[in-house]
């Protein structure tokens, strides 16, 4: 009984698990409002690289950027598993993130993440921390700080 009281004073959070490349990375589900498939984008120009366009969801105008871009990858190569993640951060505006591919939800509690420690040096503002899911590593994604207008490139 002691050890499912241990257990519950361990706060979880569910992350949906994408492909970007050959890593994969954690976005907290709270910040999740849809995710569509691969579908026409609009360009808009003078626009930083890293934004590929616009698209409309339900009515509603949603600018689309490209992860593999705006963290200093090559460009996407979009495949019938390429997806498109509507974000929603703490300002409350939608943006959607282009990824290789969505693999499955899976939910840590704070013992299977270890933080990253920033260094000056070194630019990480994305990660916020790395999750163990069995002997798989997830990066976990800032999501705040990945769709910010900073450019860290």
């Amino acid at each position: 009984m002691d050890a499912l009281n241990i257990a519950r004073e361990y706060e979880t959070v569910q992350y949906i698990v994408i492909k970007i490349g050959e890593e994969q990375y954690g976005i907290d589900i709270s910040f999740i409002d849809n995710i569509v498939r691969m579908q026409s984008i609009t360009r808009v120009p003078h626009v930083q690289a890293y934004f590929a366009g616009v698209i409309n969801i339900r009515g509603e105008v949603v600018p689309v950027m490209s992860l593999r871009l705006k963290m200093g990858l090559e460009a996407d190569e979009y495949t019938n598993k390429t997806r498109i993640i509507i974000v929603k951060t703490d300002n409350n505006a939608p943006i959607g993130l282009i990824v290789d591919e969505v693999r499955e939800v899976v939910t840590l509690d704070e013992r299977s993440i270890d933080q990253v420690i920033h260094d000056s040096k070194v630019d990480e503002t994305y990660i916020n921390g790395i999750g163990k899911n069995g002997d798989t590593l997830i990066s976990l994604l800032d999501i705040n700080t990945v769709v910010s207008d900073k450019d860290n490139s």
